[in-house]
């Protein structure tokens, strides 16, 4: 009986190191950047029901499927369901994920240990980028028969601005501050969908929503309710960057993207973005990117918001260092990648 257990606890923990990493000629679990045969990787994405989960699960599978034949090494990918963000870039940084896709802002508060308490004096120094993905807009949502109109008006008004310790109640508070009003609007930490039905019932005036365009939780209730959102001009944007949060880009909204919005609507965006840890080889990266933009259109099969995914935005809002072996893709492709992106 001891002997079986014996037997089955090597067969555990030589399973765990192969899930772990990846499997170099030798049969050794490799971190460099030396060719690699076999690559295990757990890409953490988010809640079944969200962008992440099935554009993940496409990825893995496009994995799966070509990295032998289309770059020489056998990449076996898994996307695994997760609480988002800041769960993902806990999970990177306890070495149980490989790869994720989360917000770039978060991605920024993780590897910099900064503003969000999951990571104040903890930084993810493992986190690197690979490709900005599609923009998350920041949704600045009223009725649209409400009076006000610009962020301005929010001064002494009701606003849900996310839910607590949220990277949508920090992007609020950076924005409003940047507007001057942050101290002056009589804030509520809501989740999303609590926020959209609290505007519909007229129980709080304004909620502040990022997550892709059109958000489902604010386009069922401009069904019966209709909306609009509020712009945000480029003299906000510039006072963002000023401050160093380098993350913001800006995005228009179409008319059309709810009902009650009347004209084009001009706001800010995050981006969500594919990490992966700084431990994963140079030669798996490379043909994670490579793989990426050769097949992104099975991934616009699977989800509107692939249409965003190009070659050309790949950096756009790119808020950490990228991993080196996407930049040897990038630059083998002729995009000049900013220095300040080299780790």
């Amino acid at each position: 009986m001891k002997k079986l257990m014996s037997i089955g606890l090597v067969a555990v923990l030589v399973f765990a190191v192969v899930m772990a990493g990846c499997i170099s000629g030798g049969g050794e679990t490799s971190t460099t950047s030396g060719a690699t045969e076999t690559c295990s990787v757990e890409i953490y994405t988010g809640g079944t029901s969200g962008v992440y989960y099935p554009l993940g699960s496409a990825y893995a599978n496009i994995l799966n499927q070509y990295s032998k034949d289309e770059a020489g090494i056998k990449i076996e990918a898994r996307a695994v369901t997760s609480g988002a963000s800041v769960a993902n870039a806990q999970a990177i940084g306890e070495g149980r994920a490989q790869a994720a896709i989360m917000q770039n802002d978060v991605a920024y508060y993780a590897y910099n240990g900064v503003i969000l308490d999951a990571f104040k004096g903890k930084p993810v120094s493992k986190l690197r980028g690979v490709a900005a993905l599609y923009p998350e807009t920041i949704q600045f949502v009223v009725k649209a028969d409400s009076g006000i109109k610009t962020l301005e008006d929010l001064k002494g008004k009701k606003v849900a601005v996310g839910a607590a310790g949220s990277g949508t109640a920090v992007a609020a508070q950076q924005i409003l501050e940047a507007a001057g009003v942050w101290n002056d609007v009589d804030k509520v930490y809501l989740k999303f969908s609590e926020a959209a039905q609290q505007l519909k019932l007229g129980q709080i005036d304004a909620a502040v929503i990022v997550s892709g365009a059109p958000t489902p939780a604010i386009d069922q209730i401009a069904v019966q309710t209709p909306v609009r959102v509020l712009p945000i001009g480029e003299d906000i944007l510039k006072k963002l960057k000023d401050k160093g949060y380098i993350f913001y880009v800006t995005q228009t909204l179409p008319k059309d993207t709810y009902k009650g919005m009347t004209e084009d609507t001009q706001t800010l965006a995050v981006k969500a973005v594919l990490v992966v840890s700084a431990d994963v080889p140079d030669d798996v990266v490379y043909a994670m990117t490579k793989l990426l933009f050769l097949h992104v259109d099975e991934l616009r099969q699977v989800h509107a918001k692939a249409q965003y995914i190009s070659f050309d935005t790949a950096l756009d809002g790119m808020s950490i260092p990228l991993h080196p072996g996407a930049i040897k893709y990038y630059e083998e492709k002729g995009k000049t990648v900013p220095s300040e992106l080299k780790p």
